[in-house]
């Protein structure tokens, strides 16, 4: 569907003109006229926001879904999407007048909308974007079984969309935040591009309105230039085409700039201004054989010079969700150009994505969906869920292979380990090392596209908890949480234990017999919840104090806990503590799971995960409860550009210190061609207000972007 096409649906405001538009896009039917007919009939009364008959939102709607497929259960669908909401139609009643595929497809349709009305949250909320997330995930879930169901569901929002300009300012921002975060993250992986561009630059346009402007007065502003250029080097290929024994026939060269919003994410990811947008003219080359696309390719890297870092082949080795494409960048006449060579079929694919082959009649379709069924992780909190999804969801790929040649697709800056999560949960759990392209490889060595990985395992589950921020996919960062919190789990039964024994003066043998005889299962809990533990101690002397024998024994005893804040933690034990010493095989820092060994009145600190600390907790040590004091901490992102001169990054990070800052992520830019690099960091720092912050930063170094990056949806 091209841009005049969805100008010229956004301008029809009558009935007529819509059922008219509708004709020119699908062939009329029976089955068709009639759900179109009940249609009217069931929304007469209803109108929009912009006065218009409501009935003109699903005629158009079912009009974009069959520009996309000739699928006629799909467009009766978009016309009956809202009927059962709406009126006082059932479901019933469509099975009965529109048989089983129809009502399979309204039916996950109007439960996504009755989901999305439980769980997303008012625009007033600040919380918009974790609801969305939610949204997404049981959206997802709910539509599963036919994915048919999502590409009505983006034809309805992408309609919305244009209608937007009737509703007041908030409710624009907040369905544009969820259209970028939820709906065109769907599109995107199942390869609808019109789809997904046209969906973010709607969404771009309420929500980063001066930032668009910007954009398009540059390139209003260099319109002329720019399709100067682009005819130039058009007219540059034809000819070397023609030259070359091509005939018209056999070619069509397109062009075009990149869209808005794809180019505002460049120049915030990289940190440049649109003029240093490398990718910003491009061109297209579509032909009839996969043979004459590597022809093509070979003649514009013999005559033009070619990027090599920026040329990636899929239709070699395609992306999952089948789209096949040569990219390659090459400067002529002192600009870079993006070409993309494909054929027609391959144009089609790219266009419409899954939607360009259906084979729902022999039961699905030849896209795999495999990313799909892998984002089904239901014991993940939401803030976890939509942190996961967003790498997967969104993301370049890259293809590697097993030694047998098999095919994994990765995002782009995946790890071995991911690989070995890719292969098999069991594999990653296991791995210990692998071979990258027969050579042994940490199994952090990022891959790349034609990787060849052979995974090393031992016989035991290897829990590592400090590589969960390294790892990029959702399946390794699933699997490793998921060990780690059952390492976490016996780590903390035994702790709890301990420092109950300890408080009591007891043999832990004998706790461990109270906590049977007593039923108590939720044992963990008592080393990470202060109130838990003194209720445990509460409760144990009020059951012994029962006891005759004990009796003594309890007036002997003081078992009332102490309170003493040392290096920024808080200690509870039933004896006078002079210091805290953090060991140095561990250094955890604030945050961490930590726990507390006593000997002598001072307390040695150890991670829960610490290797030493393990073996402490088999022997006869005694412990205390300890946490961290609260405090409030603030987390940012920065990009921040440095001088490419001995020492800049170093007395940044110095200077930081002195600020009192954090750091726990850092990364410098890979793609930088002068001599400026762009650093990257993750901080945490308590300082709240942001301007101030930057301005302390600024003292030192240029900010390029600085936001707070407890927003998921800012980072």
């Amino acid at each position: 569907m091209s841009q005049v096409e969805i100008e010229k649906v956004k301008h029809l405001h009558d009935v007529d003109s819509a059922i008219s538009y509708l004709y020119t896009k699908i062939n009329s039917s029976p089955m068709l006229d009639k759900a179109l007919s009940f249609s009217i009939e069931g929304h007469k009364l209803q109108f929009r926001k912009s006065g218009e008959p409501y009935v003109i939102h699903p005629i158009l709607v079912a009009s974009i879904v069959a520009s996309i497929t000739d699928d006629e259960s799909m467009a009766i669908a978009a016309l009956l999407h809202d009927i059962v909401e709406d009126t006082d139609t059932t479901i019933e009643d469509v099975l009965e007048l529109f048989g089983k595929d129809v009502a399979h497809l309204v039916e996950g349709l109007t439960k996504i909308d009755l989901i999305r009305d439980n769980e997303l949250l008012p625009s007033s909320s600040n919380e918009r974007l974790t609801a969305s997330a939610l949204t997404f995930r049981k959206m997802l879930l709910a539509s599963i079984k036919d994915v048919r169901v999502l590409v009505v569901k983006l034809c309805d929002r992408l309609h919305n969309m244009l209608t937007l300009d009737a509703l007041a300012e908030h409710k624009q921002r907040r369905i544009s935040e969820e259209t970028l975060v939820v709906y065109a993250p769907i599109a995107h992986r199942l390869g609808i591009s019109f789809l997904k561009n046209m969906l973010e630059d709607l969404s771009f346009a309420y929500l980063f309105k001066e930032e668009k402007h910007h954009i398009d007065n540059y390139l209003d502003t260099n319109y002329h230039a720019i399709e100067l250029r682009l005819n130039d080097f058009k007219e540059a290929l034809k000819k070397l085409f023609l030259k070359n024994g091509f005939c018209e026939d056999e070619f069509e060269i397109l062009s075009r700039v990149k869209h808005r919003y794809s180019i505002y994410l460049k120049m915030q990811r990289k940190g440049v201004s649109i003029d240093e947008v490398l990718d910003l003219l491009a061109v297209r080359i579509l032909t009839n054989d996969p043979v004459k696309c590597y022809k093509i390719l070979g003649l514009i890297h013999l005559n033009f010079r070619p990027l090599a870092s920026r040329f990636k082949d899929y239709i070699a080795v395609e992306k999952d969700n089948g789209y096949q494409t040569i990219h390659t960048s090459v400067f002529y006449n002192t600009a870079i150009f993006e070409v993309q060579i494909r054929t027609y079929e391959m144009h089609r694919t790219a266009e419409l994505g899954i939607a360009a082959h259906w084979k729902y009649k022999s039961g699905g379709n030849n896209i795999k969906l495999d990313w799909l069924s892998n984002l089904q992780y239901q014991e993940e909190s939401v803030e976890d869920f939509y942190a996961l999804i967003k790498n997967d969801l969104y993301s370049e790929d890259i293809s590697v292979f097993s030694p047998i040649g098999d095919a994994f697709t990765l995002p782009r800056g995946a790890l071995a380990l991911d690989y070995a999560y890719a292969v098999h949960s069991e594999v990653g759990n296991k791995a210990t090392s692998a071979l990258v392209n027969k050579v042994k490889s940490s199994l952090l060595t990022e891959l790349h596209n034609g990787d060849i990985v052979k995974i090393i395992t031992a016989d035991e589950l290897i829990t590592r908890c400090s590589w969960i921020d390294a790892v990029k996919t959702s399946k390794a960062k699933t699997n490793m949480k998921l060990n780690c919190n059952m390492r976490l789990r016996e780590i903390n039964v035994k702790y709890a234990v301990k420092i109950v024994a300890t408080v009591m003066g007891l043999n832990e043998h004998r706790i461990e017999e109270w906590f049977a005889e007593n039923g108590y299962e939720n044992i963990a809990s008592i080393a990470s919840d202060v109130e838990v533990f003194k209720n445990v101690i509460h409760r144990y002397v009020a059951d012994i104090g029962k006891n005759s024998r004990f009796r003594a024994f309890i007036s002997r005893h003081r078992f009332k806990l102490k309170s003493t804040k040392i290096a920024g933690l808080e200690i509870y034990s039933s004896s006078s503590i002079n210091d805290v010493v953090f060991d140095y095989c561990c250094h955890p820092k604030a945050g961490d799971e930590v726990m507390g060994f006593l000997a002598k009145g001072k307390v040695n600190v150890h991670h829960k995960m610490c290797s030493v600390g393990a073996k402490k907790l088999t022997q006869n040590s005694k412990m205390v409860f300890i946490s961290w004091e609260h405090q409030k901490l603030y987390k940012y992102k920065l990009i921040a550009s440095l001088h490419n001169e001995k020492g800049a990054l170093a007395e940044f990070l110095s200077y930081l210190v002195k600020l009192n800052i954090d750091i726990h992520s850092i990364e410098l830019g890979k793609e930088s061609e002068n001599y400026t690099k762009f650093c990257e960091l993750g901080f945490e720092s308590k300082e709240a207000d942001i301007n101030a912050l930057r301005a302390k930063m600024e003292l030192k170094i240029k900010v390029i972007h600085l936001i707070h990056s407890d927003d998921a949806y800012k980072s």
